[in-house]
């Protein structure tokens, strides 16, 4: 019957994959992001943050071993052609319609109440969520009883930088099991299982956390031989709590993991607004062992190698398939300001670097960003983060892009990071970068930035224009391929550059 089963369920995914196949999108190729089409110039590698390899013999979960890809313009023929066209739009005239006082005003509106009010058939909308850190307590517990769980980490490089459009925050949810004792919620057994899913993803072998009553939980977390109150938790076989039978996955999310992500305007600080531009959520709904992502992967090279155009499997108001057990919803303005599901097409673009990406653990970002151990669980707040290198490096990371890519941004068009981070010939000024005790210093806009950027994307909410792109450009873009030469020779291999998603570990 289990392989019955199992074949019915590849016969609808067949199906349902060849029905949204067939879709009129206007861009078949919307996996493929905006940054992918940036002049390279055989020198600049802003691709590095998202294609890598890993080794063939490692554990590590993420198998699509893309690295060669840095540089690369290997699209279809289809791909060859840049469709997200807001990127060459001149909205000068948009924007100075709009003052700094109506901007100001549109941002600091909550529209994240009225869609919670519309969407009362969505179990993981989150009370209050427009209020940013005052929805959760000092640890990062969502104070509704929702149990969602804020961390700090550390935005991607660049395109979540504040500087370059948008500020955002993650949330994370396990299933009820991994919260409770005997049926009962319990803190103690929550924020143990959620430094073991840290120890799990980011391969580590032990992390601080706040104080965690041992008795409560019934385990000796920091294995000192006895149970008290402890503010280390090390590698355990098992979860603990009512999911103590179950084994904890090497770098892999428990099925019914949740995150939600919310997108937002910019305060004229530059910090997030009360204003989202959109509402993300992402729902485990099954869970692939690895030999069966391995094959997941396999087969996404094989279409690739092939030249077959992806597919987009549509789960209508569930949302739309990774096909790697993920489901992934979105919601984003309307022209009125209201906060609408996107459309299938609109969606597609997220399957791009939620699946068929090299960098992600698990197909996600964001956690393992984290910032590490105890510190790592509160709302996101840059201004008491450090340029953190990433694991196995010694310089800050944000330094090093700053480098790699010859600008503030993949584009290399904010003008504003490379006055305040660049010397006239192009390198960047490491001293200056260096006496920076935040990174909020170095990737939050001037108030001036912050206005135009608001101002250019609301230009897009009016347009409706998502599908042509959701890049917040002031000015036309001039480092990226309208059309993609295929003459155009790869990076070379001294421009090549492996990098690992993880933050370097603090030693407790």
């Amino acid at each position: 019957m289990a392989v019955r089963s199992e074949l019915l369920i590849c016969v609808a995914l067949l199906l349902t994959s060849a029905a949204t196949a067939s879709r009129d999108f206007h861009n078949r190729e919307a996996p493929i992001p905006s940054q992918c089409y940036t002049r390279t110039e055989s020198h600049f590698n802003p691709c590095y943050t998202c294609h890598q390899s890993y080794p063939a013999d490692a554990r590590h979960t993420n198998q699509q071993r893309d690295g060669f890809q840095q540089g690369s313009y290997a699209f279809s023929d289809i791909g060859v052609t840049n469709h997200w066209t807001n990127l060459f739009v001149d909205r000068t005239e948009a924007i100075e319609r709009i003052s700094n006082r109506a901007i100001d005003r549109y941002v600091a509106q909550d529209n994240y109440a009225a869609f919670q009010a519309d969407a009362p058939r969505q179990p993981w909308v989150l009370d209050n969520l427009a209020a940013g850190p005052d929805a959760f307590d000092a640890g990062g517990l969502a104070r509704d009883g929702s149990r969602w769980v804020a961390f700090n980490y550390k935005p991607l490089p660049s395109t979540f930088w504040p500087t370059n459009g948008s500020a955002g925050d993650v949330m994370i949810r396990l299933p009820a099991k991994y919260s409770t004792l005997e049926g009962k919620f319990s803190r103690d057994v929550y924020f143990a299982n959620l430094a073991l899913l840290e120890l799990a993803i980011l391969d580590l072998e032990a992390t601080s956390v706040t104080a965690i009553d041992e008795q409560r939980v019934g385990v000796d977390l920091d294995g000192d031989g006895s149970i008290g109150v402890t503010k280390l938790v090390k590698r355990q076989p098992n979860w603990v709590g009512d999911a103590v039978h179950e084994p904890i996955p090497h770098m892999l999310y428990p099925q019914g993991t949740e995150f939600l992500h919310t997108v937002r305007y910019l305060t004229p600080k530059g910090t997030g607004a009360a204003r989202m531009k959109e509402v993300r959520y992402m729902y485990k709904q099954a869970f692939l062992p690895l030999a069966r992502l391995k094959s997941v992967y396999y087969a996404e090279a094989k279409e690739k190698h092939y030249g077959e155009l992806p597919v987009l499997i549509d789960r209508g108001e569930q949302g739309v398939s990774n096909r790697m057990g993920w489901i992934l919803h979105g919601f984003i303005e309307d022209e009125r300001g209201y906060l609408r599901r996107q459309t299938s097409e609109e969606m597609f673009f997220c399957t791009g670097c939620h699946k068929a990406v090299g960098t992600t653990i698990d197909n996600s970002f964001a956690f393992p960003r984290k910032i590490p151990g105890a510190l790592g669980w509160r709302y996101i707040d840059l201004e008491a983060m450090a340029d953190l290198p990433n694991r196995g490096e010694t310089r800050g990371e944000y330094e090093t892009y700053l480098e790699r890519v010859g600008g503030g941004d993949e584009f290399r068009q904010n003008r504003e990071m490379l006055q305040r981070w660049f010397r006239a010939d192009g390198t960047v000024d490491i001293a200056k970068v260096g006496r920076l005790t935040s990174i909020a210093e170095l990737i939050q806009p001037s108030p001036k930035r912050a206005r135009l950027l608001n101002k250019a994307y609301l230009a897009i909410v009016h347009e409706q224009s998502f599908v042509k792109g959701r890049d917040t450009t002031i000015s036309p873009a001039t480092n990226v391929f309208e059309s993609i030469d295929r003459e155009v020779p790869p990076l070379p291999p001294d421009r090549h550059f492996h990098w690992d998603i993880r933050l370097e570990a603090d030693p407790f």
